[in-house]
Formats: C-alpha cells, sequence, structure tokens
C-alpha cells in the first residue's frame, strides 16, 4: 500500500494547507458557515494545490473568496466549463487563480484548487454557505460540519464525471481545525451537546437565547463534527419574510420579496393513538465490505427489533446488497411467526461481504414489483453511503415516490448527505444518521413509528394575501407530513400593495379520514435584517428541483435522443442562469477568482499533487493533485498511472481529463485491492490497527447492543402476535429460574399470558431508558393481550410485580 501518495511535495515536504476555522452563526434553525483554509508554500518554485472535501449535501454555497497577502480577490458564479477555461488560462499565464466546483455526481463534495501560488507566498480562501438544521427525533438540531470523505464506490458502466479524490487514515490529517458556534434563537438555547469535547457553553444575555461555544483546545479533524441543539418550547410554526436584493430587477427571485415557512404539524391525539395495522416494510440492507465489523452486528439486532415490531396483517421483505444484490424471498410475503421466523434465520447469517455498495439495481427491482393492494409500500434503507452515482439513485427514487415512502439511513462518519437525504426527500420520507457513538436502534424504531403513522393526503397549501401580492411556491410541492417534523415552504412574493393587512398561509390534508388544518399568521414587514439568507435557501431549492428534472431525463429510453438533449440543455441554462443571478453553486456553475496582477508565463508542464481529507478504517488511498514546474514524471516516486501530462501550455483542459481518467481508474482498482488487503492484515496479531478514538468508541458502544444483551435476548423470544411463552430462556433472561417464575404464576392465568406480562413488566421496570427501542413491540403484546379478554390479567399484573421487584401499574402496560 503507498501510505504517503498526496502527503508530501517532491521534496517531501509537508502539503501545503495548514489550518481550517470555521465560525457557525445559528438563527433559530438556519445556520450560516463560513470557513476558512490557509496554505502556505514553503516550496522554492510556484504550486497548484487541489483539496477535495465534503460539504453537507443540501448546503447553499454562496460566497467564496481569496486573500493572498493584502490582496482579496472575490469570486464570481459563471458557467462550470467556462470558469476552468478561465482558470487553465490564467495559469498558463502566470496568475493566480482559485476555482470551486462541485461535483456533477454528489452535490456534497467539492473541489478547491488553488493555483498558481508564489514561493514563500500564503493566501487565505474564504468559503461560506447556509443550511436548514434538520430536527432529530430527540427535538434537537442537528449541524454536522463533515470532516470525513470516503471513497465512493462507482458501478462499472456509471458515469464517472466525479471530482478526483484522495484520503488517508484519519489520525494522519496533517491540518489543524479551529471551531466556533454562536447560536441565536427567540426561545431560550437549553443545551448544545457534540461529539467532540466543547468548551463550557457561554450564554451573552440574561434571557439565555443567544450563547456561544466552542471546540475545546488540541481538537483533531479526525471526524465529523456533530452539534445538537436543543431550544425550550422548540418548534414553532414560523414565518420569515425577506426583502428583495435592491440591485436585483422586480419579478426575479433575487429582486422580490420572499417568505420561509416552517411547519410543525400537531395531529389529534385520538388518530396517532391508532397506528397503521397494514403495509408493505421493505428493508434494505448495505452488505459491503465498509459495513463489516460493529456496523453489520447493530444492522442486524435493528433487522431483529424491526421484524419483532411489524403489525400482524402487513407484508415484508429483506433485500441485502454489495456488488450484487440478494432477497430472502422473491416478493414480499405476509407476516406471521413462520415468515418472521424464516427472516430472522437468514439475518442472522448476514455477512458484510458483498464487496462494493452499488444500490441502484436492487431499486430497480423493488420498483419492478407490483404493489399489494391496500398495503402501502414503505422503503427502509440502510448504508454506509459509499456510493459515486447519488444524483442517479435520487433521480430513481423520485421517479417512483407516487408508489412508496423511503426512509434512509447514514450509518458512520463519512455516509453522504446527498445521497441519505435526497432519497428520503424525493420518496417522502424522512433521514437519519448514526455518527459517534450513537446506537442504531432508537432513531430506526423512531422510524418505524413515523412510517406506520396514517398516510396524510389530499395535501394543499392555500395563501390569504393582501390584493396585488401573489406567492409563487419555490418548493416542491409537499408529499408527506409526520408528526413533530418540520416541514419547510419556500415562496417568491410579487407585486406590492399599500394593505396593512395580515396574511396567512393554510396548510389543509387528510389524516385517516379526518380533514385537518395548520394556519401561519406572517406580515409582508420584513422580519429582520437576514441579509439574502432566506433567498438563497430559497435559490438552492429550486436549482435542486430543476437539477433533479434533468436528471430524470437519463431515466427516459423513450426519448428521442435530440428531444432529450433539447430538453436537458434548457433546464441545465436554466440553473446555471438562477445560479449566476443568486450567487448560489450548482453542479453547472463554478466560483472562479483570478489575480490579474504582474505576473509570467509558466514554463513546463505541471505535475499536481492532492491534499488529504480523513477516511475511516482501510479505504483505499485517492488521488490529489498539487502542481508545479518539474522535470520528467518520474523524479517523482508515486505510480506513474496517476499522473498524465500535456506537452503544451495550450492543452490544459485535456490534461485534466487525461488526470480524471487516470485518477479515476487508479481508484478503481485499488478500492477493492486495498479493503482486502486491510481485512487481511487485521486478522495478523502484529498488524497495527488504524482506527481512530471515534471508531473505537463507536466499536465499544455498539458491542454493548449484541446478542447477550438481555434486552434484545428477550425481544429474541417474542412471537409474531407479540405474545410471550412461558419457558426457562424467558426466566434466564428475567434473572429469575424456571422454579421462580412458576411458583407466582396466578393459578388461572394462562401460561402465554403470564409470560408476556412478566416481560412488559420487566421492560418498564428495567429498560424504560430504551423505551423507543421497545414501546412498538410492547404495544402489540398488549394488543395480543386485550383480545384475548383474559380474566386474570390484574392479578398477573401483581405477581409480575412482586417476582421482578417493580411497581409498574397495571394502566402503564396499556391493559
Amino acid at each position: 500500500m503507498v501510505r504517503r501518495c498526496g502527503l508530501l511535495t517532491n521534496n517531501r515536504e509537508p502539503v501545503p494547507l495548514k489550518g481550517i476555522e470555521v465560525a457557525l452563526e445559528v438563527k433559530d434553525h438556519v445556520a450560516t458557515v463560513v470557513s476558512t483554509l490557509h496554505y502556505d508554500n514553503k516550496e522554492d518554485k510556484a504550486i497548484e494545490a487541489v483539496f477535495v472535501f465534503p460539504l453537507p449535501g443540501d448546503a447553499a454555497v454562496c460566497h467564496f473568496s481569496a486573500k493572498v497577502g493584502q490582496t482579496e480577490i472575490v469570486a464570481e458564479v459563471k458557467e462550470k466549463q467556462e470558469a476552468r477555461e478561465e482558470y487553465d488560462d490564467a495559469l498558463s499565464s502566470g496568475q493566480q487563480a482559485f476555482l470551486l466546483e462541485e461535483s456533477e455526481q454528489s452535490s456534497d463534495i467539492f473541489s478547491l484548487s488553488v493555483g498558481s501560488l508564489p514561493p514563500g507566498e500564503s493566501a487565505s480562501i474564504r468559503l461560506e454557505y447556509i443550511i436548514e438544521l434538520a430536527v432529530q427525533a430527540d427535538d434537537a438540531l442537528r449541524f454536522c460540519l463533515p470532516a470525513v470523505l470516503n471513497p465512493r464506490y462507482q458501478p462499472q458502466g456509471s458515469e464517472g464525471g466525479g471530482v478526483q479524490m484522495t484520503s488517508v487514515p484519519a489520525s494522519q490529517v496533517p491540518y489543524s481545525l479551529s471551531f466556533s458556534a454562536r447560536v441565536s434563537s427567540p426561545r431560550q438555547v437549553s443545551k448544545i451537546d457534540s461529539n467532540c469535547s466543547l468548551e463550557p457553553l457561554q450564554y451573552l444575555n440574561a434571557e439565555q437565547s443567544q450563547a456561544v461555544v466552542k471546540l475545546a483546545a488540541g481538537h483533531k479533524f479526525d471526524r465529523d463534527v456533530e452539534l445538537l441543539i436543543y431550544y425550550q418550547d422548540a418548534h414553532q410554526p414560523a414565518a420569515v419574510v425577506e426583502a428583495g436584493q435592491v440591485s436585483a430587477k422586480p419579478g426575479t427571485l433575487m429582486g422580490d420579496a420572499v417568505v420561509m415557512l416552517s411547519v410543525y404539524p400537531e395531529f389529534p391525539q385520538a388518530v396517532m393513538s391508532s397506528l397503521a395495522s397494514s403495509g408493505e416494510f421493505v428493508f434494505l440492507l448495505d452488505r459491503s465490505e465498509s459495513m463489516s465489523g460493529t456496523r453489520i452486528s447493530s444492522a442486524r439486532d435493528t433487522l431483529l427489533l424491526l421484524l419483532k415490531s411489524l403489525p400482524m396483517g402487513c407484508y415484508f421483505n429483506i433485500y441485502s446488497f454489495g456488488s450484487s444484490f440478494e432477497h430472502i424471498f422473491p416478493t414480499s410475503v405476509e407476516y406471521s411467526e413462520k415468515t418472521m421466523e424464516e427472516a430472522l434465520k437468514k439475518v442472522k447469517e448476514m455477512q458484510a461481504n458483498l464487496r462494493g455498495t452499488a444500490i441502484l439495481q436492487p431499486l430497480k427491482h423493488i420498483y419492478n414489483q407490483p404493489c399489494i393492494p391496500s398495503q402501502p409500500r414503505q422503503l427502509f434503507v440502510f448504508t454506509d453511503g459509499k456510493v459515486g452515482n447519488t444524483k442517479e439513485v435520487t433521480s430513481l427514487v423520485k421517479k417512483n415516490s407516487t408508489s412508496h415512502r423511503c426512509f434512509s439511513f447514514g450509518i458512520g462518519e463519512g455516509a453522504s448527505t446527498a445521497l441519505i437525504n435526497g432519497m428520503a426527500k424525493e420518496g417522502g420520507g424522512h433521514a437519519q444518521f448514526i455518527t459517534g457513538a450513537d446506537r442504531m436502534q432508537p432513531k430506526v424504531m423512531q422510524t418505524l413509528r413515523f412510517a406506520l403513522q396514517p398516510a396524510v393526503e389530499d395535501i394543499s397549501v392555500t395563501w390569504d394575501l393582501p390584493q396585488g401580492v401573489t406567492a409563487i411556491v419555490l418548493s416542491p410541492p409537499l408529499t408527506a407530513i409526520f408528526q413533530g417534523q418540520r416541514s419547510l415552504i419556500y415562496a417568491q412574493l410579487t407585486g406590492q400593495s399599500s394593505e396593512a393587512k395580515d396574511c396567512f398561509v393554510t396548510v389543509k390534508y387528510n389524516l385517516a379520514g379526518h380533514p385537518t388544518q395548520n394556519q401561519i399568521p406572517f406580515t409582508l414587514q420584513p422580519t429582520e435584517e437576514t441579509g439574502l439568507t432566506i433567498h438563497r435557501l430559497s435559490a438552492r431549492t429550486v436549482i435542486r428541483s430543476l437539477e433533479t428534472e434533468k436528471n430524470n431525463y437519463d431515466l427516459m429510453p423513450f426519448m428521442e435522443r435530440e428531444d432529450k438533449k433539447e430538453e436537458e440543455d434548457g433546464v441545465k441554462q436554466k440553473v446555471v442562469e438562477l445560479s449566476v443571478q443568486s450567487g448560489v453553486s450548482s453542479s453547472h456553475t463554478a466560483f472562479i477568482a483570478v489575480h490579474k496582477g504582474e505576473s509570467s508565463t509558466t514554463q513546463g508542464p505541471l505535475l499536481h499533487q492532492i491534499i488529504p481529507v480523513p477516511s475511516f478504517r482501510n479505504m483505499p488511498l485517492r488521488m490529489y493533485r498539487m502542481s508545479m514546474p518539474i522535470s520528467p514524471p518520474n523524479a517523482c516516486s508515486m505510480p506513474r498511472r496517476m499522473f498524465s501530462f500535456s506537452s503544451s501550455l495550450g492543452d490544459c483542459d485535456s490534461m485534466r481529463k487525461r488526470m480524471v481518467n487516470a485518477g479515476q481508474k487508479h481508484f478503481e482498482e485499488q478500492n477493492f485491492d486495498l479493503l482486502k488487503m486491510g481485512m487481511r492484515s487485521s486478522k495478523k496479531k502484529s498488524a497495527p490497527s488504524t482506527r481512530n478514538s471515534a471508531d473505537s468508541c463507536v466499536e465499544k458502544t455498539l458491542a454493548s447492543s449484541s446478542p447477550t444483551d438481555p434486552l434484545l435476548q428477550l425481544v429474541s423470544l417474542q412471537k409474531a402476535s407479540g405474545s410471550w411463552e412461558l419457558k426457562p430462556t424467558l426466566a434466564a433472561v428475567l434473572g429469575k429460574t424456571s422454579k421462580e417464575v412458576e411458583k407466582l404464576k396466578p393459578a388461572s392465568a394462562n401460561e402465554n399470558v403470564w409470560a408476556t406480562i412478566l416481560a412488559l413488566v420487566w421492560l418498564h421496570g428495567f429498560k424504560s431508558d430504551a423505551e423507543v427501542e421497545w414501546k412498538l413491540l410492547a404495544r402489540k403484546a398488549a394488543s395480543w393481550l386485550l383480545s384475548l379478554n383474559a380474566p386474570s390479567v390484574t392479578d398477573c399484573v401483581v405477581a409480575a410485580n412482586t417476582l421482578l421487584g417493580c411497581n409498574v401499574q397495571k394502566d402503564t402496560l396499556g391493559l
């Protein structure tokens, strides 16, 4: 394994990225992130450095500038090929240039090119983006600063076109990170948690509605930085109106006012108390090699909880995938004791042994299966997200969104936010990320509760505005609403009115046959000075919708080639125009900045090196590039196939293409070979571990959820009906002998009734902290007991409390 590719210059000096400073400002549920990257050229020749790094997939990148010496250059947004040509021309002329590009395959990968940096010169790059913070199951708002960029599997036959990437073990990242966050809200900031060590939270006012927090000293940028922000009385419906840009033309998105609506539905308790008892539940599990160890073990335990919690009368199936895919049943089967046990037997045998992460083919197979009448399809996807054809996958989900809901789970550091969030968004579901020391089970079971909620139908949004003002909705139509989860609506407000009238937005929907509505009042007066934050988030929303529309043409083989190209070109032109107008990045544009000072023509070809980003486990190294005029290519000790050189200065673009192809080939060839080498070496006792402290924490935490966990042991004994049988194995889990259990059984009690009540009392008495994991299967057990109308239930509850030393009331058990 070539351990040091991309880490050193040809003189074996450290890479030029010295440090990253990140300042986060959170206003309620919108975050503005400013990252400053410091470069320092210690070489005696001019260099070019390329840094490939992750950003949240739904971020709106809206500012890019560079400061060289005392000169600051602010970048412009231009069509991507135009920007690339301008960048190459600048380098050929000896000028300093900076290029920021979004990957065409995945919106969460960016490439930053810095060149040509003179000898002994320093440069600071400033990057700004805006993002909406996602609501978690415990009402926290989650912010994640991605640090880890894992290799993305590119299925054979898929289009490339992505940026070149290289990674190093997370512990070897050669640059530092400083991070600070300022949080403000109309409500009190209750607390801020993180997967990293923080300095104490400091409040800035008496109301505790403003606070600052920083990473503790000594932090290494070797893992994603996650913040969980908790507000008092957190999530209330709200509307924020933002005035248009003065210099922009009225009637355009940037020239008109824009409103952002936050909808938090509260469903009637009577409706929510009765969860759905039907549906087709399809589970799709990633079994690629990167899921090995505790990830696949935790996934198996999670599938156990899911299968035990499914309602009688539903249908289900389990698929798993890697380079190929498998399924337990040819088609979905009715849930019963027999089918559940057959599935559990297969789940126990599942290993992370299917190599790559080719998710597209199993999705196509699932969508080609006919839907079962009166059984709404719910798809659960579990993956570590190392997928290279993200937009192709999310477009497929969107194409089939009318026939199912998709719930997605990103497992581990570096899971693609563009993939996980994109699948859930396009599939009308919900996304969850399981990182650091998170347990998978509570997040998955919370999502199952969402899936079992009564389906919301006939969603409509109506606007009550003053005469002369019209709302143009910019967000895609709402297709799913969940209890306690935020839905955002962006709208452009065109026209003017002299009326001082209050405005209203009404969201109406049908919930289990009950017409329901939520109304949000607002005024046309801009809420506060927010810059152009809401406008840029609106532009990002429209851009992503247009990009998805363009990708959908690839899924329409029946279209004539000329018609398809014409439609794609039309959509691309709209994306470029809006991206340039709003200053927000897209897959078809790039930020370009050129310092047009004194320059001299660069002589000789450029060798490119690349700055590493961290990845976990034994991931293959990927290609970075840094450039400087050099002598022959064999002066570098790195594999020759990683590089391609231009014979003339005017051929920069063709050189770039050859380098992309060479780097892609190198990545694909090493992807599996190095994984296997790492797996083999890990079996040797003398092999050093490459896992960092965060990964070890994950391993230890998930290990506590192994089959030896009493909770999982008890769950594994439950029958599909929801009942338990009176057996020695049950007594052992409860910490009792069979004789003790049988001795206190009420004489008139049925054995299975007694066993089921014992299990319920034990769950409530000893595992209340994990209630989200067993709540659904406990509800199923209570329903089974109620259906029997057994006369001895009260006596059994009293006896169970006596035996187990608990004080659980009958009402608490749902009886």
